[in-house]
């Protein structure tokens, strides 16, 4: 019987497991070291502010795995030897396979700053990091002040963890205002006011230059690459972005860019070998997407993709148009197919923006100047439906056409009814004005 062992438990290699499963007979292996069951990981902060428990995260019960004939190893990979088609482990044994699945996930970016292995200094990633930021920062008795390295979405999610058990928060963003390499200036000037007014200490435009221990090894403070100043803390978070976790697969012969390196089919150079998730790096990217991307939903279908292929029906990876979604504290921010940010804006590309007088809901819609085509949108605090987006970015719908239809996407019709008339009214006007 042919074995399929994959490496990892999260949502890509779970998805391409099941996946499998329902395709075939197939014997199924799956090796994590980090929890012996899969999680929901999106859910990790959620544990943290006491809305669900670690069960709570599990999307199957613990005795689904064995009645689908799945079987789960707890263990670390420490070298792939794809010529013996052997994996060793880190107790020194061995396992082996006919066909293998890498689906390592991401580590935590650190970029040597000197103190960012002291105690007390983490990212936000893994269970285990769940767990550490249990032990040093529990409360506010224990925990006086965080301080949070790194402007992007894990950052604002540990922001938030950390703000719900009353623990101040400094927070340091190299960027001169918050996510503006994503978002739109308008955006991310609502996003920066909307953390200020939650009480966190945001600093934008610095950097970190190093964290300081105390006697026992343990971070005291920071250091402010700009000013020099020392800011107390009790917990320093890193979040200055993630990176696939393949240092493993070095000199293996499988080959490595940032990720692990695949073509359409997820497929690696080595035969039999395949990738996927967070760790896979597009040999060449899918339009405008990245050769890597973090993101839950295109994980799970790239497990799907990769299922079809194992089963013998060999097909490419496609994500279709892009979207994503997010949180910062509650304000929900949704996005369907492509919005430049003001630094990356392209010369075709022009934006309609709205903000609601509550300065806690807006959107923009991307533009192309000279046909008019509807290139994207941004929602923040009001929830769209997805396949009404999809459907327009495929049909190549004006944006003419989107605004007069937009009510038609909202999640929430009757919420969006009481400023609809002020989103047509701005656009009529800039449109006239233009």
């Amino acid at each position: 019987m042919e074995h399929i062992v994959i490496i990892g438990n999260g949502i890509s290699g779970v998805t391409a497991a099941r996946h499998i499963r329902k395709l075939s007979d197939k014997r199924i292996t799956i090796i994590s070291a980090e929890t012996e069951h899969f999680f929901s990981r999106t859910a990790l902060m959620y544990i943290y502010m006491g809305h669900m428990k670690y069960e709570h995260t599990k999307p199957y019960e613990d005795w689904f795995w064995e009645k689908n004939k799945i079987e789960l190893k707890r263990a670390y990979v420490n070298e792939v030897m794809h010529e013996e088609k052997q994996l060793l482990l880190e107790d020194g044994a061995k396992i082996s396979y006919d066909k293998l699945i890498i689906a390592v996930g991401s580590k935590s970016n650190k970029f040597g700053w000197p103190g960012q292995d002291l105690d007390g200094v983490q990212g936000l990633y893994s269970y285990q990091d769940l767990e550490t930021l249990e032990q040093y920062a529990p409360n506010k008795k224990v925990c006086k002040r965080a301080v949070i390295v790194g402007g992007g979405l894990i950052g604002i999610e540990l922001a938030e963890m950390l703000h719900t058990r009353g623990i101040p928060v400094t927070f340091l963003v190299r960027e001169s205002s918050f996510w503006n390499g994503i978002l739109p200036n308008g955006e991310s000037e609502m996003i920066n006011r909307h953390i200020k007014n939650h009480h966190i200490d945001l600093r934008l435009g610095v950097n970190l230059k190093e964290i300081l221990a105390d006697e026992n090894g343990r971070a005291r403070a920071v250091v402010v690459a700009e000013t020099a100043e020392e800011i107390p803390c009790d917990l320093v978070g890193l979040t200055a972005g993630v990176s696939p976790n393949v240092d493993f697969l070095k000199g293996s012969g499988i080959e490595l860019g940032r990720g692990v390196k695949v073509n359409r089919y997820l497929e690696t150079n080595v035969p039999d070998v395949y990738a996927i998730g967070d760790c896979a790096e597009q040999r060449e990217a899918i339009g405008k997407r990245r050769t890597i991307e973090a993101v839950w939903y295109t994980g799970r279908m790239m497990g799907e993709t990769i299922a079809q292929t194992i089963c013998g029906n060999r097909i490419q990876y496609n994500p279709g148009n892009w979207f994503n979604s997010a949180k910062f504290f509650d304000i929900e921010y949704q996005t369907y197919g492509w919005v430049n940010s003001n630094e990356q804006l392209p010369d075709y590309e022009e934006h309609f923006h709205w903000i609601h007088e509550d300065d806690t809901k807006c959107l923009t819609i991307a533009t192309h100047k000279e046909t008019g085509k509807f290139l994207g949108i941004n929602t923040f605090g009001i929830r769209m439906r997805h396949e009404v987006f999809d459907t327009w970015l495929t049909d190549d719908r004006g944006t003419d056409y989107v605004v007069q239809y937009l009510a038609l996407a909202n999640f929430d019709p009757e919420f969006y009814r009481s400023f609809e008339s002020q989103v047509l009214e701005a656009y009529t006007n800039q449109t006239i004005n233009a």
